[in-house]
């Protein structure tokens, strides 16, 4: 078996992607911030103490797609075209759903997932003083576009 982020002496390397044609490629990632039903009502009446949760994670989210190399070390530095970052307040959370686009040499899935982690991490920080509890859960690829393996859709995600 041969691994393509290893050498042939066993080390990490970043995958040679320069032969490869650019496509238009597109991956979108969901995941879920469970919160407090106290939490849950200051989101909708718009009355958390550090302000407007949402937009901070909109912006989050979109800031963490374009830098997701600076985090995952063999992940290839690729043009962002398109970042759109989607909240939807629940009773129980906020549904993230992050869709990432590209025309470029590979895809775009990690930039998707990092975007929604983000989006997470920034929610959980403007709450967290409200309630210490609020988990982040269930972050995965739903669906992708493009690309040599084509399209892909996560079962039960349709």
């Amino acid at each position: 078996m041969s691994f393509t982020h290893l050498d042939d002496a066993g080390h990490a390397r970043m995958v040679d992607v320069t032969q490869k044609t650019p496509t238009v490629r597109a991956a979108t990632s969901r995941g879920f911030v469970r919160c407090s039903t106290d939490v849950v009502a200051a989101l909708r009446d718009g009355t958390v103490p550090k302000g407007d949760v949402l937009a901070v994670a909109r912006i989050a989210g979109i800031q963490a797609a374009k830098r997701t190399p600076d985090l995952l070390p063999l992940a290839h530095v690729i043009g962002v075209h398109g970042a759109a970052i989607d909240l939807t307040i629940e009773d129980a959370g906020v549904v993230i759903e992050a869709t990432v686009r590209t025309a470029d040499r590979t895809g775009v899935e990690m930039e998707a997932l990092t975007a929604v982690a983000v989006a997470a991490l920034a929610i959980v920080d403007m709450v967290k003083a409200l309630d210490k509890g609020t988990a982040i859960e269930n972050v995965r690829l739903v669906a992708k576009t493009g690309g040599k393996s084509g399209d892909w859709v996560r079962p039960g995600e349709e």
